[in-house]
């Protein structure tokens, strides 16, 4: 499966996430948010960056839980609550779309 982010086929699965990680860009980044209509604001790309460190650390997306504590880490305690987090990408489950928005695939135990 594959969608036109960029002016380009990316691979993608069912769910919108990228098959290759590589692929990812800030402009697609922008593009799958818009899917969401969410417009990408610095609070947004602190997370998105620092998501993406946590898979280069780990090789692996952070659940929820994880991401949060993570981000307590990386960016304070006022960013790593998962009210502060789900009022800036939606209702739902955080860490897919969170994950989903950075290029990376869906954290494990996720529904």
């Amino acid at each position: 499966m594959s969608a036109v982010l960029v002016g380009t086929n990316i691979g993608v699965d069912e769910e919108g996430y990228l098959l290759n990680h590589h692929d990812w860009t800030p402009l697609i980044a922008e593009q799958l948010a818009q899917q969401q209509q969410l417009i990408l604001h610095d609070e947004h790309w602190q997370i998105l960056y620092a998501i993406r460190d946590f898979y280069q650390q780990y090789q692996r997306s952070p659940t929820t839980r994880v991401l949060l504590k993570f981000l307590g880490q990386k960016l304070g305690s006022e960013k790593s609550t998962s009210i502060y987090v789900m009022t800036l990408f939606g209702d739902g489950t955080p860490a897919k779309t969170v994950a989903r928005l950075a290029g990376l695939p869906k954290p494990t135990n996720c529904i």
